[in-house]
């Protein structure tokens, strides 16, 4: 999913259009899945709320759990610049979770898009949902271990390597387990609370940080 607002470079008119069709489906059916949950929301609701045919809804995504994985996918790479950019001071996790923050703030919905994306029973595509989750890590990984050469260029490459990667798994570990007990008080209580998600993400890295002490 783009920044709210971005305009893509060398575009021609009907592309652009096509990039700000597919935006507003994304940003619709992420707010849509948010109050309503995904199961309950269906294409023809998208399609209506985003001002569109079910049959364009189709051009863009064959089908909701499309959606859903495209959600994560374009996701990605907003979280990875932000790590990058974050202050050098800062510690790893603390620069994966304020990144997780700062990215989503600049979309439609916020961190609606990380609890409504991966519904963990809702999505049938188990290799798709693994290959999805394996970009994200990487996509951290990658990120830290940019940082990591920019702010301690004398680190040894391997050992750059392996702490980025288990920063990186140990941060989407995080962002799981605050999914599962979200989801887990969604399906007792009826209430999927962007601000109680958001609480529980930073409990999940508040644990992480004081493993040790537990």
């Amino acid at each position: 999913m783009s920044d709210q607002g971005t305009q893509e470079p060398g575009l021609g008119r009907r592309d652009r259009k096509k990039a700000a069709t597919r935006r507003t489906l994304l940003h619709t059916a992420t707010r849509m899945f948010a109050e309503r949950g995904y199961q309950e929301t269906t294409v023809k609701d998208i399609a209506a709320e985003a001002g569109v045919t079910e049959r364009t809804f189709f051009r863009y995504f064959p089908s909701k759990e499309d959606l859903v994985f495209a959600e994560i996918q374009d996701f990605v790479p907003l979280v990875a610049r932000e790590i990058v950019r974050r202050p050098a001071g800062e510690p790893p996790l603390t620069a994966v979770h304020n990144s997780l923050l700062a990215a989503a703030g600049r979309l439609d919905g916020g961190l609606a898009i990380l609890f409504v994306g991966a519904p963990p029973r809702a999505l049938t595509g188990q290799t798709r949902r693994t290959h999805v989750l394996t970009d994200f890590e990487d996509g951290i990984g990658t990120a830290l271990a940019e940082r990591f050469a920019e702010h301690e260029p004398e680190e040894p490459v391997r050992r750059r390597a392996l702490r980025a990667s288990v920063v990186a798994r140990a941060a989407v570990g995080a962002v799981r387990s605050a999914l599962l007990i979200h989801t887990r008080g969604a399906e007792a209580t009826g209430s999927r609370k962007v601000a109680d998600f958001a609480a529980l993400l930073d409990e999940a890295f508040a644990v992480l940080r004081t493993a040790d002490d537990a």
